[in-house]
């Protein structure tokens, strides 16, 4: 591919030399050597015991990054990934690497304007209305106790429960006063709605088996809970007034048909953005048709991983590690690796479009215009400037950020009619 370059580059005489002496002076300052005090060994008596040879590892680490300044600023190439390195000849006078540095693939985009996609409009039906005003009512509800009642969908009860497969207890199968909403599907199907119609202080054993998709050792295997219901719980939804309407925080709403717009117009609002972000997803698929680009497998291959970061640091806002994800789902790096490729790729190629835009168009920002929007993000973000900067690196990848938004408005600016 044209924009693999394997390049070798020989570092020899004082750069070379210099990397050897710090690795001597790091070796020798725990070493004893017999007649002098530990790190005071002359370089030709720690040499002569342990060889030149002791002293590559350390030298190599330091001259990769003297090189591989060396070779970029000699070939003018800006890599895109982190480059493979292999050392292909070492001695006491030189060193020789071997790079492999893959630069941005070459991009074709035939056509990103007049793309004939379509915006969906705004619109809010009757039902959406209706099940929108249902919902803020049942986060106001007031929750009490049903006295003489039967279990229904949507009340909570409070259980003590112990699960057995095969004979045995089921590890982490047992609670007690646990507090269950009905219908949040938190167990297993047919647990929650084995209890509908159930009464305080019933017990209850159900006969249950778990799903395909679930742990791999309890998967299709059948369990049994024996379930007693200390309580239920039922929800009183609000009166639709002004005593309602002020505890949403609606002060100003006195009637209904007042209150029925201002939830209508949120409804809107919410509608309005995803309808947007529908649009650029749409427009960025269809532009992505119209571009011409072979993507090098380690270019995917990084992409994925940056994914997995992702993946893995939301599992761990979540008390969960990618290995206990692995457990869980009975999978491996490998597997997860390979089924985020395609969305890799797709991300892949959207950026190229929107890079391929931003060029086309011939989009720049002075020196003043970004400095300006950089002091705006760290007010907005409640910091200085400079801890901005350094949070991302330079004020070029602020650039960088801003070109890509004005290059989405042009997407969208030549396709809305």
């Amino acid at each position: 591919m044209k924009n693999v370059h394997e390049i070798e580059i020989k570092l020899e005489g004082e750069k070379w030399t210099k990397c050897l002496d710090n690795a001597f002076k790091k070796n020798n300052k725990d070493i004893k050597i017999d007649g002098f005090r530990k790190g005071t060994a002359p370089k030709e008596v720690y040499l002569k015991k342990y060889g030149i040879e002791s002293l590559y590892p350390d030298a190599v680490n330091e001259a990769i990054n003297i090189a591989y300044k060396d070779l970029l600023a000699e070939n003018n190439l800006t890599p895109v990934i982190e480059p493979a390195v292999d050392v292909t000849g070492i001695s006491d006078a030189s060193i020789i690497f071997k790079f492999k540095i893959i630069t941005k693939p070459e991009i074709k985009l035939s056509s990103y304007k007049d793309l004939g996609v379509k915006k969906e409009t705004v619109k809010v039906s009757k039902e959406e209305l209706k099940t929108e005003i249902d919902n803020l009512r049942k986060e106001l509800a007031e929750v009490v106790v049903k006295e003489n009642g039967e279990v229904a969908n949507g009340d909570t009860v409070v259980i003590d429960f112990d699960g057995e497969v095969d004979g045995k207890a089921l590890e982490g199968g047992k609670g007690e006063n646990y507090p269950l909403e009905i219908g949040s599907h938190t167990f297993i199907p047919g647990f929650e709605e084995g209890l509908i119609g159930k009464k305080e202080n019933e017990e209850v054993t159900l006969n249950l088996t778990f799903p395909e998709n679930y742990v791999e050792d309890l998967k299709n295997k059948p369990v049994t809970f024996k379930v007693k219901i200390h309580e239920i719980k039922t929800k009183v939804l609000p009166e639709i007034n002004e005593d309602f309407y002020k505890d949403l925080g609606l002060e100003e709403i006195k009637t209904k048909e007042e209150f029925e717009k201002e939830v209508e117009k949120t409804i809107k609002d919410r509608k309005k953005e995803e309808i947007e972000n529908k649009f650029v997803e749409d427009l960025l698929a269809k532009a992505a048709e119209n571009l011409e680009v072979e993507i090098n497998p380690e270019i995917i291959s990084e992409e994925v991983h940056r994914m997995i970061d992702g993946y893995a640091r939301q599992l761990q806002s979540q008390g969960i590690t990618i290995d206990q994800y692995y457990q869980i789902t009975g999978t491996t790096h490998e597997d997860l690796h390979k089924q985020m490729e395609p969305e890799a790729i797709k991300r892949l190629k959207y950026r190229y479009v929107i890079e391929e835009i931003a060029e086309k168009e011939e989009i720049d920002f002075t020196e003043k215009e970004v400095e300006k929007k950089a002091q705006e993000m760290a007010d907005n973000y409640g910091i200085k400037k400079e801890e901005l900067i350094e949070a991302y690196g330079n004020l070029d990848i602020v650039k960088y950020d801003m070109r890509m938004h004005r290059a989405l408005e042009i997407l969208k600016e030549n396709n809305e009619k």
